[in-house]
């Protein structure tokens, strides 16, 4: 099983810095999306930090990885748990780093940032997760959204303290609560899924997600076509739309 990607980045048309970042790796199957939270308390070294930190950690445990997916492929569904624990303790490693970072220097104080990551392996993609950024799954024209947003207005919507209709129209929807290096640890979610030749997958932050109104809009971004043509109209779009926030859109294919 392989793996293509395209990726792009965009500052957006209302911010004068770039605070996204991302990484693609088509060798090894492993996708990084991050979108820094600070503004002048430098978000963008934060994302960017915390992507090579990830990158790093999951080249560093490549020989552990590799006994995982071969447990997975040989029926070990307990290896799978092993692969989630390495992507976490790697985003835990790098909320660390991220902290220390800030507490080092006090123009980075309160810098942190969101991560979603994948590594796709054997017929599974093993997910990574904290923030608001997303990954979607594409397959024969369905889409499913892998991850789940940590900000405030699904924490409510969650636990029934308002509505789907009050949600559309409350205040406040990019108010996170998990961030890497916001604290010195970070929970993080992970799920692992199936995926075949032909699937695609969609990791973006925010500012693209935020102008997406239903799955019929994912599947046309990158459910078809090339990649990079895709990647190229997720961008597009959210700056047509306003382009409130950076913009960072990574589609990958397996095959």
């Amino acid at each position: 099983m392989r793996t293509t990607s395209a990726g792009l980045s965009d500052v957006g048309r209302r911010r004068t810095i770039n605070e996204d970042s991302y990484y693609c790796d088509d060798a090894i199957g492993f996708y990084v999306v991050a979108d820094g939270v600070g503004g002048h308390s430098k978000g963008e070294v934060a994302s960017q930090e915390a992507v090579e930190q990830l990158q790093m950690w999951v080249r560093r445990e490549q020989s552990d990885l590799e006994k995982a997916f071969q447990a997975t492929l040989a029926g070990d569904l307990e290896a799978r748990w092993d692969v989630r624990r390495l992507l976490e303790s790697g985003v835990k490693s790098a909320c660390y780093m991220v902290f220390g970072m800030a507490e080092l220097d006090p123009e980075k104080r309160g810098m942190s940032t969101t991560i979603s990551a994948v590594l796709i392996n054997g017929g599974f993609c093993y997910a990574a997760h904290v923030g608001d950024s997303r990954v979607y799954r594409v397959r024969d024209g369905q889409v499913l959204q892998i991850t789940e947003d940590h900000t405030l207005i699904n924490y409510k919507l969650k636990h029934g303290f308002i509505t789907p209709e009050e949600a559309e129209n409350a205040v406040g929807k990019n108010v996170i609560t998990r961030a890497v290096g916001h604290k010195d640890y970070v929970q993080v979610d992970t799920a692992d899924i199936d995926v075949r030749p032909g699937d695609r997958l969609l990791l973006c932050t925010d500012g693209l997600h935020g102008y997406l109104s239903s799955d019929l809009d994912v599947y046309e971004l990158i459910g078809e076509g090339p990649l990079i043509a895709g990647v190229q109209a997720a961008i597009a779009m959210a700056n047509e739309n306003g382009g409130k926030d950076n913009i960072t859109a990574v589609a990958v294919e397996v095959t």
